[in-house]
């Protein structure tokens, strides 16, 4: 189990748009601290660390003043790193994951493949531009700011659903449990899970 303690990344991004720290935790129990100066984001982050039981903490600022865009592509970024880092060569980990995320009248399914070929496929039109102050938009800038940093294959279906708000929060709690799966140790996995030997 001490091996599986270590599974952590830390990711320090700073730019002339963007201050942001994130420390992850993989094998953790879904505690959140998280404080991005964009509140949906916050509820989001949250919903995700907790559903993925990810120990995640995150302080960013940024120029909300102009949009959100740059602080959510940005903390994308981050997170997709910090799950780089955590896995570093992705020896003994499932490598798949899948999520079928019910919210309501919202069904969702996330698939994942932790393959080090990042590649977004999302198809989750929204039926409003706003979520309270929240661009809806931006959900999609994440997940491709995510994808391309983790190093993972994402796909992102919205099989049904009518409400934004629980659109939006069924993709990144479906997130969270593909996630959670993929990154998870297989005893059976010796190395990388791939029949050329490497990811």
């Amino acid at each position: 189990m001490e091996a599986l303690e270590q599974r952590s990344g830390g990711v320090k991004r700073v730019t002339r748009e963007t201050d942001i720290q994130l420390t992850l935790l993989l094998d953790g129990t879904g505690i959140a601290k998280i404080d991005t100066s964009v509140p949906f984001l916050n509820h989001m982050l949250t919903l995700f660390a907790v559903h993925g039981f990810f120990d995640l903490e995150i302080t960013a600022t940024g120029d909300i003043e102009i949009d959100d865009h740059h602080t959510v592509e940005d903390i994308g970024i981050s997170l997709g790193q910090a799950f780089a880092k955590a896995l570093g060569d992705k020896s003994g980990i499932n490598r798949y994951g899948f999520s079928y995320l019910p919210m309501d009248e919202t069904l969702v399914r996330v698939v994942v493949d932790v393959s080090n070929r990042p590649f977004l496929h999302y198809v989750a039109p929204l039926p409003e531009q706003k979520v309270g102050n929240f661009d809806t938009a931006l959900a999609l800038e994440f997940m491709r700011a995510f994808s391309q940093h983790a190093g993972v294959t994402l796909h992102i279906d919205l099989l049904h659903g009518e409400n934004s708000h629980h659109i939006l929060e069924a993709i990144f709690k479906g997130l969270a449990r593909a996630m959670d799966q993929a990154t998870g140790v297989n005893r059976f996995v010796t190395g990388t899970l791939s029949s050329k030997g490497m990811l």
